[in-house]
């Protein structure tokens, strides 16, 4: 046995033990010897005879200094850690709110003592089953599929996990929306109150969302050359940068215009604000939005719908869906289609182009046959 006992001296303290330990000296099949000394991590002899027979055997074996795959944590347990780390350095302050929501009252309730490597296809379609007699939407659970994915992806990077399962979405037919005709968008501004009729207005016109108007600056409009830049947003009370996190430019029309060179103020950075000159809230302009509509007989409308408004407008005006898109801010072209079908002239005017060529056409094939 390569076991052996030796007295040991604490230099601090100058106090003497009994350290049993194992001293091996080992050789490879190719002849070379490799010596191996370590403390018993259990001090008797017995144990220490142990530990030298499990190394001696692993050494044999090839298995020597070869980690154990570390135990998959917990999915509750991981879902802190990437909250904490992966979404508070890499996400606005409302998205991570919006993760820790949906982690803690979705995944975590059915994911929760899950090991991450237990988590496959057969687990992710009963969340979605679950969900479903649940009556949530598909578009909802979708969306928590989404975050489901990230955190597994995420689990792959911090090499906690070796691969992500496949996660498949459910189908979701479009999405309603509402927006305004050419009359109802007139109807609702000549109803507005003059200190909001300006707001109302860029917003039918340029289809900024809320929090861009309402984190729109002086600095961001240029009454000279008729532009705005959106370059931020108001999002859970804080400005961050815009929704997709690319700025846009947008050319303002001559109503527009005037418009915003009779608000032009110098009460302080925001174009649309108090009086003392501070940002207004998304409750502070609820209201306003609701007079207006009352009094012009419309149907209740929050401010989305003019920016639906705006889209629909352009569309219908037979504007490219890729200008649209562009001046939505949207991040794929497949947002911006779901307004396509409010120009059917579109297709008509298509079919139509092959007109001229198909006459031309025939024209050449019986001159051929003369």
């Amino acid at each position: 046995m390569s076991v052996s006992k030796q007295v040991r001296c604490n230099p601090k303290t100058g106090e003497q033990h009994e350290k049993w330990y194992v001293d091996i000296n080992f050789e490879h099949a190719d002849g070379r010897v490799e010596r191996f000394r370590k403390d018993a991590p259990i001090q008797t002899r017995r144990d220490a005879e142990q530990y030298e027979r499990q190394i001696r055997s692993a050494l044999q074996n090839g298995t020597h200094k070869k980690e154990e795959p570390k135990p998959s944590p917990k999915f509750a347990e991981f879902a802190e850690e990437f909250v904490s780390t992966y979404a508070v350095n890499n996400n606005k302050k409302s998205e991570v709110a919006t993760k820790r929501t949906n982690l803690k009252n979705h995944l975590i309730p059915f994911f929760g003592a899950f090991c991450l490597d237990s988590i496959g296809s057969r687990e992710i379609e009963g969340f979605k089953s679950l969900k479903l007699k649940e009556r949530y939407n598909p578009k909802s659970i979708n969306n928590y599929l989404t975050l489901l994915r990230k955190l597994l992806v995420v689990a792959v990077e911090y090499e906690l996990l070796k691969v992500v399962p496949p996660v498949k979405w459910l189908k979701v037919p479009p999405a309603d929306f509402d927006f305004l005709t050419f009359d109802e968008a007139g109807r609702l501004l000549a109803a507005a109150e003059p200190e909001w009729r300006t707001m109302i207005l860029v917003a039918l016109r340029t289809g900024l969302r809320q929090g861009e108007l309402l984190a729109l600056s002086w600095d961001d409009v240029d009454l000279v050359s008729g532009r705005l830049v959106v370059s931020r947003n108001l999002s859970g009370g804080e400005i961050t940068t815009p929704k997709n996190g690319k700025t846009r430019e947008i050319a303002l029309g001559d109503e527009v215009l005037a418009a915003l060179k009779r608000h032009r103020h110098l009460r302080g950075e925001f174009v649309f604000c108090t009086e003392d000159g501070s940002r207004l809230t998304k409750g502070q302009c609820k209201h306003p939005l609701r007079r207006a509509h009352k009094r012009a007989g419309l149907r209740h409308i929050g401010w989305h719908v003019l920016r639906h408004t705006f889209a629909s407008h352009l569309v219908m005006r037979k504007a490219p869906i890729k200008a649209v898109q562009e001046l939505m801010g949207h991040g794929t072209v497949t947002m911006t289609e779901r307004y396509a079908h409010l120009s059917p002239d579109v297709r008509k005017d298509a079919v139509r182009l092959l007109d001229g060529y198909v006459n031309t056409a025939s024209m050449s094939a019986v001159e051929v046959a003369k």
